[in-house]
């Protein structure tokens, strides 16, 4: 069996003793950096196995390029020279950024950029892709994921999102729209089309409320349009239904009854000149005078004048020369009397025409009355449809009017929506990226070599954490309540070759015994745990069980390297290997074959034969391997083999581990004390506890602990003067 084992990577740092105000100020950063160099070995594993899992990622992970372009949201209304509150207010909001943001990245608006024909590119870039830059070397299955996305809206839509990114640009208003693919030129015509989708957007966002506008007013206007036609139907009819046709110069009703006024009037008159004609006349005939003015108006009257003026001239001049019988001047009487009653037949005729104009003027009188009292009562009617008609007349000059200003309107907002461009404004297309966005090696290893190392950190602090191994002394002072005696350093052969060579192999008993020897540390402390093994009891003969929970927690040789101190010091030593299943004295030092302890505790021989001396020292081997040891050892013959012991100073026991025999608790009762042996860096601190606890509760007097195999140089060194300076301190 091996007593000491050396593996290196459960070696604690060699450090030497901290001053205490260094402590203060180190001890936050020491500690957990004594944590990570205890588990340096796992530190070291999962730094260089993230490393090299981030350099095969960076070498195998294809170049992806990014083409960027920007535009600036918040641009103020087009036409207007000032710009309106809800413009200003969308100057410096951020959440106007965020919204804005949010539409870029909507499926609305990757459906609208994917419409502008650009599956074939996504496809090819798909296709690059999932072959990692080897296209041609594509499987059908893969072939079939990347003909999806010609197909399927809601899947192209969700590949084209994670492709995107959209971002402000720090604190302005500039929006950066980037994509990211294995093609530089996939990476532009994507990046544009989703700029060019949302502008576009944007100005019809922007003219969509211009156009409602514009429907509504043509609607209004096409309304209008029908109201004032029907008004207009409704005045004509109106006005042919009321006979309200206009005249020259007004209602056709008041020229009507202006004209018939005028005929009365003139009827009147003639009546009025004939009654005075007619009686002029006929006061003339009484008088017998034909002079009156109605007469001599008369033509035909006129000419019989003449005419009896003619015949009385020549009557008079014939009845002077003929005389009053001479048939002429009787002829010119007849031709004159007929004269005279031709003129008082016209006299009578112009008296009866005189008498039927004023009769004919008097009936036209009386009709034009009745025609205009008619007249007035259509006049005054007509006057009341004509101010009916005048309203209905200026609501339809109203409806004009507003038609007109609808049209005008309308055509403004018309304008106004075809020229609109909306309050984003481009800044910038994006261009054909020359250089691969991602990855970048040094950022990339600069990041891995900080992940490694966080990640090797943590595994190590939380594998230290986990792990209740044995590390300092006072583990062991809080879990036991024994003190501990010593920290034996763990034992390294001489150089870096040694070292190397001695890595993970387990030292013979003897081998380690000899480079105890030689290792002045290791002797330092030997004395110190001797010492307090010493004064734990105070003077007379000592007994001591050195025992472990575990094997290969250097007991054994924890048991030799005290008993040769103890010899060397001239001291009577006695070593009893009581480990009688697993005995490993005769072979490890070469004491060759004897009854041992076993042959004493089965009575075939006595304790003094089987002595064998050893450096200084007599050692009692086992003897045979047995399975009966518990029994043996709890005999009569073990107490009185003890009491034989006691003519010498120290007698040792060693002991076979408390976790898998009751061999230890058995002997702890009847020896002086006990000394427990624990390994650092490997025991399990609750076997120890454990350990200690069996070993008292089994009526054993635990003098201390003995921790072995701590990594050298964690005690500090108090050498011995050289001569040369001691005999100058004398001197002085």
């Amino acid at each position: 069996m091996s007593l000491l084992t050396l593996d290196m990577p459960d070696r604690t740092t060699a450090i030497g003793p901290v001053p205490e105000q260094d402590r203060e100020r180190g001890g936050a950063l020491m500690a957990p950096l004594l944590k990570i160099w205890r588990r340096r070995v796992l530190f070291a594993t999962v730094f260089v196995a993230v490393l090299g899992l981030a350099v095969t990622i960076l070498i195998r992970t294809p170049n992806q390029y990014v083409a960027t372009g920007s535009v600036i949201v918040a641009e103020p209304e087009p036409g207007a020279s000032n710009a309106s509150m809800a413009w200003i207010q969308k100057l410096g909001d951020p959440a106007d950024l965020e919204s804005q943001i949010l539409v870029i990245r909507s499926p609305r608006l990757m459906r609208l950029a994917a419409e502008s024909g650009l599956a074939e590119a996504v496809m090819a870039e798909c296709r690059e892709t999932v072959t990692r830059g080897h296209p041609d070397r594509i499987t059908d299955k893969k072939k079939a994921l990347c003909a999806k996305l010609g197909v399927d809206r809601d899947a192209l839509v969700e590949y084209l999102q994670k492709r995107y990114m959209v971002g402000s640009a720090g604190r302005s208003r500039v929006i950066a729209i980037g994509y990211k693919s294995p093609l530089p030129e996939v990476a532009q015509t994507m990046t544009n089309a989703l700029i060019n989708a949302f502008l576009e957007d944007q100005r019809n966002a922007q003219a969509s409320s211009r156009k409602a506008a514009t429907d509504w007013l043509f609607t209004e206007i096409k309304q209008l349009d029908a109201s004032i036609r029907d008004d207009e139907a409704r005045i004509q009819a109106f006005r042919r239904r009321k006979g309200l046709v206009k005249g020259a110069t007004g209602p056709i009703s008041a020229e009507r009854l202006t004209g018939i006024s005028q005929q009365l009037a003139a009827a009147e008159a003639a009546k009025a000149d004939a009654a005075a004609r007619l009686k002029e006349i006929e006061a003339d005939r009484r008088r017998g005078s034909d002079s009156a003015p109605a007469v001599l108006a008369s033509r035909a009257v006129g000419d019989l004048k003449q005419q009896i003026s003619g015949v009385s001239a020549q009557l008079a001049n014939q009845s002077t020369l003929l005389g009053p019988n001479h048939p002429t001047v009787r002829a010119l009487q007849t031709e004159q009397a007929s004269l005279r009653a031709r003129i008082d037949r016209e006299l009578a005729n112009v008296a009866d025409g005189l008498r039927k104009t004023y009769e004919a003027s008097n009936t036209l009188a009386r009709a034009l009355r009745t025609q205009m009292d008619s007249a007035k009562s259509e006049a005054a009617a007509a006057m009341d449809d004509e101010a009916s008609i005048e309203g209905m007349v200026r609501n339809a000059e109203i409806k004009r009017a507003r038609y007109a200003d609808l049209v005008k309107r309308a055509s403004e907002l018309e304008t106004e929506r075809r020229i609109l461009t909306g309050s984003t404004r481009l800044v910038s297309l994006a261009e054909v990226p020359q250089e691969a966005f991602s990855p970048k090696p040094v950022p990339f290893l600069a990041g891995a070599v900080v992940l490694a190392t966080v990640l090797a950190a943590g595994a190590a602090l939380l594998r230290d954490l986990a792990d209740r191994r044995v590390r300092t002394p006072a583990q062991l002072v809080a879990g036991t309540g024994a003190p501990v005696f010593a920290q034996l350093p763990c034992l390294n052969a001489g150089g870096l070759m040694g070292r190397l060579s001695d890595r993970r192999r387990e030292l013979p008993l003897s081998e380690a015994l000899q480079r105890a020897q030689a290792d002045p540390g290791m002797r330092n402390v030997l004395r110190t745990l001797h010492a307090h093994l010493f004064l734990a009891g105070g003077d007379g003969s000592r007994t001591v069980l050195v025992t472990s929970g575990k094997p290969r927690e250097g007991k054994s040789f924890t048991t030799f390297a005290i008993a040769g101190l103890s010899a060397a010091s001239g001291r009577r030593v006695l070593v009893i290997e009581c480990d009688l299943r697993r005995p490993i004295f005769e072979a490890s030092l070469g004491l060759g074959h004897s009854p041992g302890l076993a042959g004493i505790l089965r009575g075939e021989t006595d304790a003094a034969e089987v002595l064998i001396a050893k450096d200084g020292f007599d050692v009692i081997p086992a003897g045979v391997p047995t399975a009966d040891s518990t029994e043996l050892l709890i005999n009569d013959r073990m107490a009185n083999l003890l009491r034989w012991s006691r003519r010498y100073d120290l007698v040792l026991l060693d002991s076979p581990p408390t976790s898998l025999l009751m061999d230890a608790c058995m002997l702890a009762r009847h020896v002086d004390g006990v000394l427990c042996c624990t390994r650092a860096g490997r025991s399990q601190l609750s076997d120890t506890i454990e350990t200690v606890a069996s070993l008292r509760k089994a009526g054993g007097a635990v003098l201390g602990i003995a921790m072995t195999m701590v990594k050298a140089g964690g005690q500090p060194v108090y050498e011995a003067m050289p001569l040369s300076l001691s005999h100058r301190a004398g001197a002085a």
